[in-house]
């Protein structure tokens, strides 16, 4: 079959491989090559083709019957601790997708806004009176776990041992070769997660509260509960979506603002530019990377077949710079008009950062929200913000990227 698709389409280089870590280190720079040479380009080492084309990628992402997410059975459902969100179909993915909307959205989204400014306020107080901090680190990270922990219902007291296991959860899923031993690792992590979990779901079966927790304890389905291992998997899913895109967005804003400090004077002026910056940080450099799904029949892309039970990847970075989607789409501009800043956060998006069609991710308007009531408590603050001195940006990851970190100065406040 690799024969088939290495004959039907231009030959790239035989060096060349999304593996390797001249692709990790810049990405960005290779994805032209994958649209125009090799829009369906196969990984004998991990037997999975990757889609680079704007138009093939939204074929995929909204066809669940040709492209299913059974993948998610070996890629997550081993540490989701039982089936995720986006392995469900049908009434149960209506129902479990409704509750877990519901906790994200409408009343109890303007409820947790409050709860946003308090816990941004708690993070960054220790920084501002010294004119330094890493927005991903010192900050971006322990807010967004802070912020799902709140959602959860969970002690913040744990902050830190729920961040490390969500963390193996997360390798796990993202990783397209674990080692053995990592893999031992993450396995732990998630063992470790559910044993901390299940106590809670037992109490909040017992003791509901107006917690996601509670609502996923006390929800039924076909007129049955849910039970722990169901509760457990969407505890996880929650968890592992919440925090990782978080703190990356957060700190690809402000990287792409500083870089250009005329949109960064715009934003400041007009607060209202500021969800159309962050829609763009989206559409520029989207913190999930890539999206996987199975191919159940045989399907052709630009003159080549991906056999059906193949693994395809959706390489998001790649179809939101594509050309035939997006102008200049190398150029990030708060002011694109073909962006749609007014339907970026929902299904009707032209990017794909939050996928598309069924399995859209479900806390884009969460996302959104979070997003923009930090930024704009940030921007006011961080007055002459820039890089501080001698420090060199380096993003990380494949399947998710971002930030290691973004060490940020500006004038204190007193």
């Amino acid at each position: 079959m690799f024969r088939e698709v290495f004959f039907a389409m231009p030959q790239v280089t035989p060096r060349f491989s999304v593996l390797s870590e001249d692709f990790s280190a810049d990405p960005y720079r290779h994805f032209a090559h994958l649209r125009e040479r090799a829009p369906v380009h196969y990984e004998p080492a991990i037997d999975s083709y990757f889609l680079s084309r704007h138009e093939d990628v939204k074929r995929v992402l909204t066809d669940h019957e040709a492209f299913t997410t059974e993948t998610l059975q070996v890629r997550a459902e081993p540490v989701m601790r039982g089936p995720v969100l986006a392995q469900m179909t049908g009434a149960e993915h209506t129902a479990k997708r409704g509750i877990v909307v519901r906790a994200f959205t409408g009343q109890a989204l303007q409820d947790r806004i409050r709860a946003f400014h308090a816990n941004a306020e708690e993070i960054m107080a220790p920084f501002l009176a010294r004119g330094r901090m890493d927005l991903v680190n010192d900050f971006g990270k322990p807010f967004a776990v802070n912020v799902t922990l709140d959602v959860l219902g969970l002690d913040r007291r744990d902050a830190r041992r729920v961040a490390a296991w969500n963390g193996g959860v997360a390798e796990f899923i993202t990783s397209l070769g674990l080692t053995p031993e990592r893999r031992r690792h993450c396995l732990e992590c998630a063992e470790q997660l559910e044993a901390y979990l299940l106590p809670v779901i037992e109490d909040r079966r017992r003791h509901p509260g107006e917690d996601l927790i509670s609502k996923l304890c006390t929800a039924e389905f076909d007129g049955i509960a849910m039970s722990d291992r169901d509760v457990t998997a969407l505890i996880i899913n929650v968890l592992a979506a919440a925090t990782e895109p978080a703190d990356k967005t957060l700190g690809l804003l402000f990287k792409h603002l500083i870089d250009h400090p005329g949109q960064l004077a715009e934003v400041r002026e007009d607060p209202a530019l500021l969800t159309a910056a962050i829609a763009e940080t989206l559409r520029y450099t989207p913190p999930v990377q890539l999206i996987p799904r199975q191919a159940e029949e045989d399907a052709v892309f630009a003159g080549a077949t991906v056999p059906a039970g193949a693994t395809v990847f959706c390489v998001i970075g790649a179809a939101n710079r594509d050309p035939a989607a997006f102008g200049a789409p190398d150029a990030f501009d708060i002011h694109r008009p073909d962006l749609g800043t007014a339907r970026s956060f929902t299904a009707a998006a032209q990017h794909l950062s939050f996928g598309s069609g069924l399995h859209q991710c479900v806390g884009a308007a969460f996302a959104r929200a979070e997003i923009e009531t930090v930024a704009a408590m940030l921007l006011p603050r961080l007055d002459r913000v820039r890089f501080s001195p001698g420090f060199r940006y380096r993003e990380a990851g494949l399947y998710t990227r971002g930030p290691v970190s973004l060490s940020l100065d500006f004038t204190p406040v007193r």
